[in-house]
């Protein structure tokens, strides 16, 4: 396999599809090494077969506003591969959702959900819907709208959705209640429910929780404590919160949280408090982190990004592409030992290659983040067996997860000079679970 060759001949496939080639472009050029170790591989077309999705469903999304006005939107499921378990991933509800965005989420999720070790596949949906500013009965019409085409492609053992950017525990409940009506059944098909309709404990926490535990490990590489470190953290929705949490709970101090708006720079650091303000604001009033700067009297800077503002470690947990090349050198100008990626992709290619050549500690979303996918497995795991397990067992298997999903990345990215490419480690880990249970099963 020649990654380059495969790379172009999918841009001449999919020309209008520029995140979906990044991501697999970012992949295969550090597992082309491992791929051609395998014959058999290449016997059977294995890498085209891996990039290409199993199947995309799209559709139309019809529904009424509270003026009566009837909207329409598009709604996708990307199922992109099966062959470790049933298609898992998140639904993604915002207005810059579109088919190269879902491929490219996944891709990268089939490798994520290998690297976890539990049974699921890789996929994606969502729509170009953005509950911003929507009224609750807006949002929950058109969950169930959604949902009146999605639940036919779905099930505890074909496909289980989550939450995602713009899908948090009430669109998760509004699509539950859906799905329940127009099958008649009360399954497992959906995590990131409500504790009172099988939810797991630990689920709302778990990718913040995990890319901290994950940070951890890497500090712990190079012999250096979280402790009193001062860390960037990007996003002010369920992923940027919990990490925040974790930050405070292990004596961090995070001093940055954004939305789309804009960024607040806290000098003094978010503690319990200030977070709690966040949550409510965000959680239950809809409101804007410009509100934060207003109440607490700090720094908000609009149409930004925080990158450019002073510390140890950056945690990126918003959106695709957020660091850009000159960012990530403003980061390591700044003095930054180490980025987690609490988001999907958020680093360009140009931002990871200044990170990697200036050996700073840099671990990618789909081995970083997957601690939420993590918990999300284990939910599916109590709705099968109808249990429910305490938090301390659940955090307590995250950990175990992350750290696991940290020495696989060890294992497969140490370089020669003994530094960690865990861009390579997390790829090739993924990659080879996927590939022997695709040569397993056959040509299908």
């Amino acid at each position: 396999m020649q990654a380059k060759q495969v790379i172009e001949n999918l841009k001449q496939r999919f020309p209008n599809e520029p995140e979906y080639i990044q991501a697999v472009s970012q992949v295969l050029g550090t597992i082309e090494d491992e791929y051609n170790k395998h014959p058999e591989f290449e016997q059977v077309n294995l890498i085209d077969r891996l990039c290409i999705p199993d199947r995309i469903v799209q559709f139309r999304v019809t529904w009424t506003d509270d003026s009566g006005r009837v909207q329409t939107n598009m709604g996708y499921r990307i199922q992109h591969n099966n062959v470790i378990g049933p298609y898992k991933g998140g639904i993604r509800f915002h207005a810059s959702v579109n088919q190269s965005i879902l491929k490219f989420l996944a891709f990268e999720q089939t490798f994520k959900n290998s690297l976890t070790t539990l049974p699921m596949g890789g996929a994606k949906g969502g729509s170009d819907f953005s509950p911003r500013g929507k009224s609750n009965a807006e949002v929950m019409r058109f969950c169930q709208a959604f949902m009146t085409e999605l639940y036919r492609h779905i099930g505890p053992d074909e496909d289980v959705p989550a939450g995602d950017i713009g899908v948090g525990g009430r669109e998760v409940g509004f699509l539950f209640g859906m799905y329940k009506k127009l099958t008649h059944q009360f399954q497992g098909v959906l995590t990131g429910k409500g504790l009172e309709f099988g939810g797991s404990l630990i689920r709302p926490e778990a990718t913040g929780y995990g890319n901290v535990y994950f940070l951890q490990n890497m500090l712990a590489t190079r012999n250096i404590d979280l402790k009193g470190k001062t860390v960037l953290v990007s996003g002010a929705g369920n992923v940027a919160q919990y990490t925040i949490e974790k930050l405070i709970q292990l004596g961090a101090k995070p001093v940055t949280c954004s939305d789309s708006d804009g960024y607040i720079y806290d000098p003094d650091g978010i503690d319990e408090e200030k977070l709690a303000y966040i949550k409510e604001l965000k959680n239950i009033e809809r409101g804007r982190i410009s509100e934060y700067a207003e109440e607490y009297g700090v720094k908000y800077v609009p149409g930004a990004k925080p990158w450019f503002e002073k510390a140890d470690i950056a945690l990126p947990s918003a959106t695709q592409n957020e660091i850009n090349e000159e960012a990530a050198k403003a980061l390591v100008a700044n003095g930054v030992i180490a980025v987690s990626e609490g988001a999907n992709m958020p680093s360009t290619p140009e931002a990871i290659k200044v990170f990697q050549d200036a050996k700073i500690l840099y671990s990618p979303g789909k081995a970083a983040n997957a601690g939420g996918v993590a918990v999300s497995g284990l939910e599916m795991s109590q709705n099968s067996e109808r249990l429910r397990w305490s938090r301390e067992e659940v955090d307590q298997k995250l950990h175990d997860i992350m750290n696991d999903i940290h020495a696989n990345c060890v294992k497969y990215g140490t370089e020669a000079d003994g530094y960690i490419n865990y861009v390579k480690g997390a790829n090739v880990a993924g990659f080879l679970k996927v590939a022997r249970a695709m040569m397993a099963q056959g040509i299908v």
